[in-house]
């Protein structure tokens, strides 16, 4: 026989009648996650988000990361492993591909959504007097910061009406420590023409009761600020469990 003879009539080329229709019977079956799958899609399109748990909404965003398998495990893993919704989003990709069933195309749609839930609450807060949209602006830092794993500092510069003029990070450093540079922060709200400044930075440990250090610097770029017309309104310490404003505990 020849090599295209072999070829045709190879594995899968021919099969009796009997396993042909098993085959075809098997190939119609649903998985068992299809029913589930399709289930929740009606809950969400009738109800609506809240009648539907946080491992349910992972679930359902993870349908099309994960299309041929079931999402329920993985989704309950990531809360069980992070905490919650924000802490999984949070997540560096990295720890979230260790995390049973989430693989790259998992980790990089869920750092996507983080991603889209940032530029959300910042297009909330940017064009905006921010002094105002108060509450804007802590939901934008905490999404932005509260879960990472090193501290950040941030800078909210603002011109003379407390309009948002541009928000950046200065600094990434370790788990306990940023480096900042008050000289720095002062220069770069020069070049932007802002009038006041708002600081940010992390806590990764949870709690943002702030440090004597941060306390000391925040001073210390309030005094470099004020001979130039520069204003610092507040300085935030976010952390998991809630923020604090050190204009609000009068410490500067």
């Amino acid at each position: 026989m020849g090599e295209d003879e072999r070829g045709f009539f190879g594995e899968g080329a021919f099969q009796p009648a009997g396993k042909e229709a098993k085959a075809g019977k098997a190939a119609g079956q649903k998985k068992h996650y299809e029913g589930h799958r399709e289930r929740l899609r009606q809950r969400f399109a009738e109800a609506g988000s809240d009648a539907l748990s946080d491992y349910e909404l992972l679930e359902m965003m993870l349908f099309r990361s994960v299309p041929r398998a079931d999402t329920k495990g993985p989704a309950k893993a990531l809360l069980e492993r992070f905490g919650s919704i924000g802490e999984v989003l949070g997540a560096p990709e990295h720890r979230l591909k260790e995390v049973s069933g989430i693989g790259e195309a998992a980790a990089r749609d869920l750092k996507l959504i983080a991603a889209l839930t940032q530029r959300m609450l910042r297009a909330e807060v940017r064009g905006r007097e921010v002094l105002s949209s108060w509450a804007q602006v802590l939901d934008y830092c905490r999404a932005a910061m509260a879960y990472e794993a090193r501290e950040e500092f941030r800078i909210l510069f603002l011109d003379k009406k407390n309009v948002l003029i541009r928000d950046e990070r200065q600094q990434t450093g370790t788990v306990d420590h940023t480096p900042v540079y008050p000289r720095e922060v002062v220069r770069r709200a020069l070049e932007l023409s802002a009038s006041a400044i708002i600081l940010v930075h992390n806590h990764p440990s949870g709690d943002p009761t702030p440090s004597r250090a941060d306390i000391e610097m925040t001073r210390t770029i309030i005094a470099t600020a004020e001979p130039l017309g520069i204003t610092v309104h507040d300085h935030i310490i976010i952390g998991k469990d809630g923020h604090a404003s050190m204009k609000g505990l009068q410490l500067i």
